[in-house]
């Protein structure tokens, strides 16, 4: 009985300190994929230009519920997966990644240094075309109906009182922006060989920077930002962690 105690004890730190890894690994391979793969994005450019035109605070709510809402989500589909065998879903995921890098590297040799003002060029036209549809919106509906969107009924318009036009656009692109988005991917694929709340914990946070810089930057950062430059790092960071899964078994625990 006494040599059984620490041998139980043994295997109980094992297991605690290799969950840790498996949720630290996870962490930091979401994050900073997130960044890389989100800098200068569709998404990162409305949260900055929205942030210009509205509260900062409303545009900010609205992006982040809409990529934390996308991130459990793809959280959720990668954990899906695991019911494959995990030899599997762990190369063929390190296969994406080093297609997803080899892509990125790719893409981001061919572009031209103007790359990131025409795509802050496209999501300007949209922002201005979603504000005519609010501004004819209003017209139609008159200021009072604005919140309501239809008719007068009292307790909708009890309820659309805290919610916010700027907040609906923001939430609404965000999301169809981040919809089959290449963060959305390789969150996906991250959840499926890693540590989900790692995944979903280090997906969030890295959105909140990206997000939160855009909106307090604006302009600014987003005419600054070399897409080019990022692009490249990001194929650079997709291919290394490719690179890192030949050095680890997929029975390690992560």
């Amino acid at each position: 009985m006494h040599t059984e105690i620490p041998a139980v004890l043994s295997s109980n730190t094992e297991l605690s300190s290799t969950a840790n890894l498996g949720f630290i690994h996870a962490f930091v391979a979401a994050i900073s994929v997130i960044i890389v793969s989100e800098l200068g994005d569709k998404t990162f450019f409305i949260a900055a230009i929205m942030a210009m035109r509205y509260n900062r605070l409303t545009v900010l709510a609205g992006a982040m519920l809409a990529l934390g809402l996308m991130t459990c989500l793809s959280v959720l589909f990668g954990y899906a997966t695991t019911v494959i065998p995990r030899v599997y879903t762990y190369y063929v995921s390190t296969a994406l990644f080093a297609i997803f890098g080899l892509r990125m590297l790719r893409e981001g040799l061919k572009m031209s240094p103007d790359e990131g003002q025409e795509e802050l060029e496209e999501v300007q036209a949209e922002i201005k075309r979603k504000d005519e549809e609010l501004q004819r919106s209003k017209l139609l509906n008159g200021t009072g109906d604005v919140e309501t969107g239809v008719g007068p009924s009292v307790p909708k318009k009890k309820w659309m009182q805290f919610i916010s036009p700027i907040f609906v656009q923001a939430f609404t692109l965000t999301f169809l922006a981040e919809w089959g988005d290449r963060s959305q991917l390789t969150t996906i694929v991250l959840a499926a060989r890693e540590d989900p709340f790692g995944v979903a914990v280090g997906g969030t946070i890295g959105h909140c920077l990206c997000t939160g810089l855009a909106v307090i930057g604006g302009r600014m950062i987003a005419q600054k930002i070399s897409v080019r430059t990022v692009t490249i790092i990001g194929g650079i960071v997709f291919l290394a962690f490719a690179f890192s899964a030949l050095f680890i078994s997929p029975d390690s625990g992560f």
